[in-house]
Formats: structure tokens, C-alpha cells, sequence
């Protein structure tokens, strides 16, 4: 793929933004203040030696710096976005809305909570929605997001455990099971042993059975996995678990597959997280603001984190105390209140049977990219998915193209990549996850171009996939000197450093 340079070297209207300090001019400000008096108490009589460093810049620069910036950030505001296992789905505007309603946008944590008692009331209503989805008869709100539910999780096994005295050290992590599982095992102090999968993607039960034993304190599950499929044996795995003494736990960052129609509760699952901005449409990505309330069973219950929002004869309440076998707070107040909001209203305007349908069109929406792309990239397992397709580089042979190719090649489309090389037990992995949200005129227009792909790639172009992205403000990076040798920060000019010293 060639492209015409430019004098500027910008693309069209996206330009090469240089960095912020790079623009700087000294004496230049976007505002003018007053001289202020110079107090030498200030600070214990200490003063500042020479410039700190800041970029001088006008107001015009400082805005048209960001937005420039903020034209090179994909988002699902700006089209779809096929990452798989991340339930990129659009966020209705109802939703933030709701969240920026007076008296629920400018609450504090802090108030007193017979000021609070609406957004009490909220809480309790979200945590009556997710136990009667999943079954289950507590729910702790707190935690911060997916990899925070699993350690809440993890640490209500470790004290059931711990206070019927029998202490165990083994957990077992299916190989199609997340990543974050096994480092949320080792931080609980246990050793991780991992379960193969089977030819069909999923456990591999007569290596589950054999790894069963009486310091086996719990099996960390995805369900639907990794790989985009039910756990046909998931009751049976649940049975056995329990008959060796071990807790299940369940990863639910994919509980959009099956809400409103599997129950978590009636397949004896004992804790599983459930990701909020996944599943019920909060906003996803950049490290937040996610939301990853966990789900308890009866075993466990008694030993959820506190607060809890608890239901008095006058309104409602925070549970701050309870017995010394408790959790205690996995955060310092009592969850992302936002999120919760967003979701409450995601999940009444929708309503059980809209839930419900959710799930179907999410699988509708996976098994119509996989029936539409197997012919020419081979699906990792035979059969159906569920929300996510996954497939191999398989259909790449011989041509010199890679899945990670196809990836940077997709960039140059206007679409962001979808997960590339997950699950790790599927060689050059390709996983697709196009939600509910998406349209078949949608969806048709990414097979096209993925079809697209394939077809230059087998064509013998395999020098424009080399090059891509060429029609980003940044070419393709060197990736492995981008994580072995990072640069993140910038780094001020010798008379600058040496003037702040």
C-alpha cells in the first residue's frame, strides 16, 4: 500500500502532533496573572531554584494540541470494535443521563446517610437485580472491576476455608480460563495448577479429576471460556469439586453470553464476578472506570466484604460491622457509584425478557461473523460459538502474512484489530467478539474487509501487510523494543534539568 507524503506530514486532517513540551515557548501562557507577593516563609523558607519545567503554551495551542490527540483514540463512539473477551458494546445515552441526574452526579461518599438515601436505594436495587440473574443470595458491590471481583472472590474461599480450619493450597486454572486467574490465585497465596483443555476447547475432565485432591481450595473457571464456548460439563465439574471440599469460582467477564438465560447459581457455582462495563453497558477501557461486583452462594455469603447496603424498617443502611471472619473492605468507600447508576438503568430499560435478548444476539451476532468467515480462516474448534468467534491463522499458510498482519492491516481500514494471539492455547489466534449492539449491515461491511484481507494476503501482497498501518499520524512500532525498552516520559532540554537541580 503507497501513499502520497505530504510537505506537513500530516494525513488529511490528522496531523503528527508534537508532544505538548515540544510546543512550549518560554514566557508564552494562556492566562496573565497578577504578580503576587513573594513570601519567604512560604513552603518553610524554602524557594525554587529555576524553571519546573512546564510548557508555555497559548490557549488555542493547549485545545487544538487535545484535540488533535483525541482524533487519533478509536472508540466504540466511533465505530465497531471487534475485541474479543472485552464485550466492547455501545453505551445507550439514557444511561449517562441517568448518572448526571442532580442528586446522584454530585453525591459525596462522605455525606450522611440519611442524605443518601436514594442512592442507598439504588444500590440495593442493582445488587436484588444481579442475585436474582445469576441465583445466587449475596452480593458484594465494592469491588473496583473484573481482576478486583476475583480477588474479593478468592479471599471470601480463602477465609471460608480458613475458618472451618482446613487450610489448602491448590487452586486449579483451566487453560481457556482468563489471565488475571492465576495471578489472582498466586496473590492469595496459592500455587497454581493448570488443567489442559480438551480437543473440543473445553476442560479436559479426566485431567480435572486427576488433579482433584484435599488441598484443592478452589477451581478458578471462565464461563462461557476463553475460546468462545459453553462448558457443557460445567455442572458435573461443580459436583465433583465440591465432593473433594473446594469452592467454585467463576470468572463472569462473559456473563453477556448467557444473562438472562443460565443462571450461574443453578450450575453450583459458588462466587463469580461480573464486570458491569461488560455486561450492562457502563463505559470500558483505559483502566477504568470499571465496576466488578461479586456474587456469593450461601456458603460464602457470610463472609462478603463490607459495606453492605442493608434494609431497615426506616429506609436503608450501611452495614460497616460484622464477625472477624469477614473480607472487610476491598475499597474505601463503597464501589463506583457511577457505574452502578449506568447499569440500574441499563437493566430497567431492558427488563428480564430484553436481557434475555441480549445474550441471543450477542451469539447471533458470533455465529453469524463465524459462518461468514470460515471458509477462508479456519475456526480453532468445530460447531457453534457463543459470543465470541475464534479463529486460526491456519487459512495464512504460505502466503507470508501473520495474524498480526491481518491486524495492523485492519488499522489501515479504520477498524481497530480485533484480540489477536488469546487464548495462548490457540496457535496465531483471531478472536472476534461483535456484541449485540451491532447491526448485520455492520457486521457485513468488517467480513468484507476481513475477507478482503485474506484475499490480498493469498494473493501474494504480503508487502503491504508488512508496512501497515501506513495511513496512521504513527507508522508500525518495534514492538518487542516498545516493551523491552519503553519510553514514558520526556525527557527536558540539559539547561532546563539542569536549572531545576
Amino acid at each position: 500500500m503507497s501513499i502520497k507524503e505530504t510537505i506537513s506530514g500530516a494525513r488529511g486532517l490528522d496531523k503528527d502532533e508534537p508532544l505538548i513540551f515540544e510546543q512550549s515557548s518560554d514566557g508564552r501562557s494562556g492566562v496573565d496573572l497578577p504578580e503576587g507577593p513573594k513570601a519567604e516563609s512560604r513552603l518553610g523558607g524554602l524557594r525554587r531554584r529555576g524553571p519546573i519545567g512546564l510548557p508555555g503554551l497559548s490557549e488555542p495551542q493547549v485545545v487544538r494540541h487535545f484535540v488533535r490527540l483525541s482524533r487519533m483514540n478509536y472508540a466504540i463512539d466511533y465505530g465497531f470494535y471487534p475485541l474479543g473477551s472485552c464485550t466492547m458494546k455501545h453505551n445507550p445515552r439514557l444511561n449517562e443521563k441517568m448518572a448526571r441526574l442532580p442528586g446522584i452526579g454530585d453525591l459525596h461518599p462522605m455525606q450522611p446517610v440519611s442524605t443518601a438515601q436514594g442512592a442507598l436505594r439504588l444500590m440495593h436495587e442493582l445488587s436484588d437485580w444481579l442475585m436474582k440473574l445469576t441465583g445466587m443470595p449475596a452480593v458484594a458491590l465494592t469491588p473496583g472491576a473484573g481482576a478486583h471481583g476475583e480477588l474479593c472472590g478468592l479471599m471470601a474461599i480463602r477465609a471460608a476455608l480458613e475458618a472451618r480450619g482446613d487450610a489448602r493450597t491448590r487452586v486449579l486454572v483451566p487453560e481457556s480460563a482468563h489471565g488475571t486467574n492465576p495471578a489472582t490465585a498466586a496473590m492469595c497465596g496459592y500455587t497454581v495448577d493448570t488443567i489442559p483443555a480438551d480437543a473440543s476447547g473445553r476442560v479436559d475432565m479426566a485431567a480435572f479429576e486427576e488433579k482433584l485432591g484435599p488441598d484443592v481450595a478452589a477451581l478458578m473457571l471462565t464461563n462461557p471460556n476463553t475460546c468462545g464456548l459453553f462448558e457443557s460439563d460445567i455442572v458435573e465439574i461443580a459436583e465433583k469439586l465440591h465432593a473433594a471440599g473446594g469452592f467454585f469460582y467463576c470468572d463472569g467477564a462473559n456473563f453477556n453470553a448467557i444473562v438472562g438465560k443460565v443462571r450461574p447459581g443453578d450450575l453450583g457455582i459458588d462466587a463469580m464476578h461480573i464486570n458491569l462495563h461488560k455486561t450492562f453497558s457502563t463505559p470500558h477501557g483505559g483502566g477504568g472506570p470499571g465496576s466488578g461486583p461479586v456474587v456469593l452462594s450461601e456458603a460464602l455469603a457470610p463472609f462478603a466484604p463490607l459495606p453492605m447496603v442493608v434494609k431497615t424498617e426506616d429506609g436503608f443502611d450501611l452495614q460497616e460491622q460484622g464477625g472477624t471472619e469477614r473480607v472487610w473492605r476491598m475499597k474505601g468507600f463503597h464501589g463506583q457509584f457511577g457505574m452502578f447508576v449506568r447499569a440500574l438503568s441499563y437493566m430497567m430499560s431492558h427488563g428480564g425478557d430484553g436481557l434475555k435478548q441480549v445474550a441471543e444476539d450477542a451469539v447471533l451476532n458470533a455465529n453469524y461473523v463465524l459462518s461468514e468467515l470460515k471458509d477462508v480462516l479456519p475456526p480453532a474448534f468445530d460447531g457453534h460459538c457463543m459470543h465470541e468467534a475464534l479463529f486460526t491463522d491456519k487459512g495464512l499458510e504460505g502466503t507470508g502474512v501473520d495474524t498480526m498482519g491481518i491486524a495492523k492491516a485492519l488499522i489501515d481500514e479504520g477498524y481497530h484489530p480485533m484480540t489477536v494471539y488469546f487464548p495462548l492455547v490457540v496457535h496465531g489466534a483471531m478472536l472476534i467478539e461483535p456484541t449485540e449492539t451491532e447491526t448485520k449491515a455492520t457486521l457485513d461491511e468488517f467480513i468484507t474487509v476481513m475477507r478482503g484481507l485474506v484475499e490480498k494476503a493469498k494473493a501474494g501482497e504480503s508487502e503491504m501487510f508488512d508496512a501497515a498501518p501506513v495511513l496512521t499520524p504513527r507508522r508500525r512500532l518495534d514492538e518487542t523494543r516498545a516493551a523491552r525498552k519503553p519510553v514514558l516520559r520526556w525527557t527536558p532540554p540539559d539547561d532546563v534539568a539542569e536549572a531545576a537541580d
